[in-house]
């Protein structure tokens, strides 16, 4: 049984229960003072505190997706990382499966769109990843059979997986929705983690000696898709969007690659590039390599790039609130990058917060890509 499955949940709640149960049957029967007593008490007492503490972990996992697997709850991830080699002529992105739209409510593509599951291998990094890719239903219609449509890369937080993004943040959903009411252009959703490397949190940076994650998302990324989905073409096609680790990702990646991506939208964001055991030594005593990563920093002393941007956060429940103020006063001051935002009175650093968000940001986007 899998991490995330009903059963193993329903397990936990059915042992807490019993033991629950079993404590309170036994309890009086435990309540001498002798060895096998006390240590009888002591045992039902832990067992049922365990029992708790898992169904109640198991729940928060299966809604806010901190680990896909067992695996990945205990750092022996089997996901693929950095290749050394590829087949050749076997092409940068391959197809997998497809799957209708959750809650699209149309059984043919034309009219509720699919999502495909790829691999996807940068060419030039070797980096090789999963993802899950979103085509509108205009995408599969006769009459938009020449169109090139305007496209989102999507990025979950650390650890973050990329099928979150649409059972429990509904990307494919609210686009589609969206659409149909007429308050954003039909969009292609590129979907996956930032984690190109994992168990390694790489904060998308090229690593000196290790795994070259801002050149995957700035160049191998947007090449996959052109050969293999009308994507419309740059500029002003292509737009990235993520929250938390991911959402750092994404005005990094627009900040610092105008030209390959007209916007960039970060969701309960930080702004600079943490270091700690998850992400080892990302800069290999680099300076300059450390204040590129430092979005306040790029700002204050590099060229005002030509990319628009979003940001998001809460007066109460978010860290990164105050920072987050003084990234929008510090874009307003450059006279040339464009920022917007999003504040919420409340709300935390969740998947509810999010989702409360991601249909204006998504509208935001729409507003700033070129396509049908």
């Amino acid at each position: 049984m899998g991490l995330t499955s009903n059963e193993v949940l329903a397990l936990a709640v059915l042992s807490a229960v019993l033991l629950f149960a079993g404590t309170v049957w036994l309890w009086p029967r435990l309540a001498r003072r002798s060895l096998r007593a006390v240590s009888g008490r002591v045992a039902l007492l832990l067992g049922t505190q365990v029992a708790l503490f898992a169904a109640v972990g198991l729940a928060a996992n299966q809604s806010f997706g901190f680990y896909a697997s067992w695996a990945d709850l205990f750092g022996q991830e089997k996901d693929q990382g950095v290749v050394v080699d590829h087949t050749p002529g076997g092409g940068p992105l391959k197809v997998l499966g497809s799957r209708r739209v959750p809650g699209a409510g149309g059984a043919l593509p034309q009219a509720g769109g699919r999502i495909q599951h790829v691999d996807i291998v940068g060419r030039t990094t070797h980096i090789a990843t999963p993802a899950y890719v979103y085509l509108p239903p205009e995408y599969f219609q006769p009459r938009y059979r020449t169109q090139r449509f305007p496209t989102a890369v999507v990025l979950t937080g650390y650890p973050g997986t990329a099928s979150a993004l649409v059972e429990k943040l509904r990307y494919p959903r609210t686009a589609l929705e969206l659409a149909r009411a007429g308050r954003a252009k039909p969009m292609i959703l590129v979907m996956l983690r930032p984690t190109v490397a994992p168990p390694r949190d790489t904060e998308c940076v090229d690593v000196p000696g290790g795994p070259q994650t801002e050149s995957f998302f700035a160049k191998d990324l947007p090449d996959a898709l052109r050969t293999h989905y009308r994507v419309a073409e740059k500029p002003g096609g292509l737009g990235i969007i993520g929250n938390s680790t991911g959402g750092y990702c994404a005005l990094k990646i627009a900040l610092h690659h105008p030209g390959v991506y007209a916007a960039g939208a970060g969701l309960s964001a930080y702004y600079k590039a943490p270091i700690d055991a998850t992400t080892g030594d990302l800069f290999q005593g680099d300076k300059a390599l450390r204040n590129r990563a430092d979005l306040q920093w790029y700002l204050a002393h590099e060229p005002a790039p030509d990319t628009s941007l979003l940001v998001s956060s809460s007066k109460q429940g978010e860290t990164n609130y105050k920072d987050t103020l003084r990234f929008i006063e510090r874009v307003e001051g450059t006279g040339g990058t464009r920022i917007s935002s999003i504040i919420l009175e409340s709300g935390g650093h969740n998947f509810n917060t999010w989702r409360r968000e991601i249909p204006a940001a998504l509208e935001w986007m729409s507003g700033r890509l070129t396509g049908p």
